[in-house]
């Protein structure tokens, strides 16, 4: 079979629409309620928190974009700086992140069509899908997979008109909330009921982290986008910058209008089963109620549609490492569609659908799978800067040795605030997928013919160490663990660590990075190890 490429169709504003199309999904409609329930009316802190956050990690991802636009960037840098043991665990840990939005989102959407129109797509109790509930999940994520399966020209074109459709809903909610404004509020049963912790859970947990992560996308099509080296990082400050702006907004007037009596018992017993237009409904606008219901199976939709595509080019990225089958790494030479991964991404979002927790329990383990992913992104940067200082750099960060390890901290603190159930589950995993490797070198089945696996195991102890720490934190901790080592000094001792550790991550790069200049997706034939 011919051998396709990918191609650079996708523009600035295609690539900050991608970006803002995966912030504004289903983040929007239930995380002002969960922030709510964290943080009571100091909610809006933790989306300021949030965006600072993610905000500082996708500076440090327009650098490494710009001068490395490839397809699934945030995987083939570990690699170029680490070897590819790095990059293998980071393959992992990327799968788990990005395969499971699509599903969660067709949950999303699934739930506000069950709450309004279709009462037999849940189980009576609870929010979890019926059969028939399941059924209608599946079907979405065919269109999604029909939609991405012709061409990467009109997936963008699809999703440029879709988000900014999607992007009038959530500004006219804010317009249309403020006319019912109650700033008593914003000091009823305190401001901060939960304290500072509440704030901290709030961002982690409540689809704050899993609402902004959407800047990504720039990174990760960037092997398609004209001009990446301008592109791809105007289009990651633009996405950020807006989709920050309007979540701060909607958690703000969320707040204000919530009914006194529902605050009776407490902001931590908020259960409306679809926030925003069940308060539109308690405040007598039953027609922008239903415009909710219909934007709240857009919006998820659009979000949906971006990352089974996004999902295809992370697995693609992974094969081109060498540590996945090379089949992944197949392209459409018509289309320029990289099929094989998109069928994989597809199997993985549906299996995403299956009686998992809920929307809210499904976020968290999300938001921390892909915060394991941007952990290396500040270290690859501290790295490069060493190792390869001529490196053409069109967005050069500045103040990037401040900058580097702050991300880094603030990417373990969210961690962190994870929370032990979620944070367990994650680091077993990873653990897990390091000893396999070890396995498969054993029978010499990954790649060693330019890093010996000495250099590589000497290039990645220091992630295993980071993990069995931030594992043992967390299990001590007072995020979900048993408490052993009290608030504030489980979480000093978290920002203290993670100092260490990003030294010594950005010392133990390989001594000569593994940036091939001829590595281009347009020059590349399919041959993988």
């Amino acid at each position: 079979m011919q051998q396709g490429k990918l191609k650079r169709e996708l523009g600035l504003w295609d690539l900050t629409f991608l970006g803002l199309g995966a912030i504004i999904g289903s983040g929007w409609l239930f995380g002002a309620q969960g922030a709510a329930v964290d943080a009571g009316p100091s909610a809006w802190i933790a989306w300021v928190i949030g965006a600072i956050a993610v905000g500082l990690i996708g500076l440090v991802y327009a650098e490494l974009g710009s001068a490395l636009p490839r397809a699934g960037g945030i995987i083939r840098y570990p690699q170029y700086s680490h070897g590819p043991l790095v990059g293998y665990m980071m393959g992992f840990a990327a799968l788990i992140a990005y395969s499971s939005v699509a599903g969660v989102e067709a949950e999303g959407m699934r739930q506000y069509l069950q709450a309004q129109w279709i009462p037999a797509l849940g189980q009576s109790t609870g929010t979890m899908p019926s059969v028939l509930g399941w059924f209608v999940q599946f079907a979405l994520l065919v269109i999604f997979f029909l939609v991405n399966y012709w061409s990467v020209n009109v997936f963008g074109k699809v999703n440029s008109v879709i988000t900014a459709l999607k992007f009038v809903v959530p500004t006219l909610t804010v317009i249309i909330f403020f006319t019912d404004f109650h700033v008593g509020n914003f000091s009823s049963h305190g401001f901060a009921p939960g304290h500072f912790t509440g704030i901290e859970q709030a961002v982690a947990t409540s689809g704050i982290i899993f609402s902004f992560l959407g800047f990504r996308q720039a990174v990760d099509f960037a092997g398609e986008a004209k001009n990446p080296q301008r592109t791809v990082p105007l289009a990651i400050l633009m996405a950020l910058s807006i989709g920050a702006a309007l979540y701060i907004l909607l958690q703000i007037v969320f707040i204000g209008a919530v009914p006194a009596d529902a605050l009776a018992h407490g902001w931590s017993k908020l259960s409306y089963t679809a926030p925003f237009a069940d308060l539109a409904g308690l405040m007598g606008l039953g027609w922008f109620a239903q415009v909710l219901f219909a934007d709240a199976v857009l919006s998820p939709s659009g979000t949906a549609n971006i990352y089974l595509s996004s999902t295809s080019r992370v697995i693609f990225a992974w094969a081109r490492t060498g540590t996945l089958f090379k089949i992944f790494t197949r392209i459409h030479p018509r289309n320029g569609v990289p099929r094989p991964a998109l069928w994989l991404a597809f199997i993985l979002a549906i299996f995403w659908t299956l009686p998992f927790p809920t929307w809210q329990g499904l976020v968290g383990i999300v938001s921390s799978a892909t915060v394991m992913t941007y952990i290396i992104g500040p270290v690859s940067l501290g790295a490069f800067r060493k190792t390869a200082p001529a490196l053409h750099r069109p967005f050069r960060l500045g103040g990037a040795s401040v900058i580097a390890p702050l991300a880094f901290v603030i990417a373990s603190l969210v961690i962190y605030w994870s929370g032990w159930g979620v944070d367990e589950d994650l680091t077993i995993a990873q653990v897990s997928v390091f000893v396999l490797y070890l396995i498969l070198m054993g029978f010499k089945t990954m790649p060693s013919d330019k890093i010996g696996y000495g250099q590589q195991l000497r290039s990645t102890i220091w992630l295993i160490v980071y993990y069995i720490c931030m594992f043992l934190m967390s299990l001590f901790g007072t995020f979900g663990g048993n408490g052993k080592i009290a608030g504030p000094w489980d979480q000093i001792i978290v920002i203290v660590f993670s100092l260490i550790v990003y030294y010594w991550g950005v010392a133990s790069a390989l001594p000569t990075h593994a940036i091939e200049e001829e590595d281009t997706e347009e020059q590349f034939d399919g041959a993988s190890i």
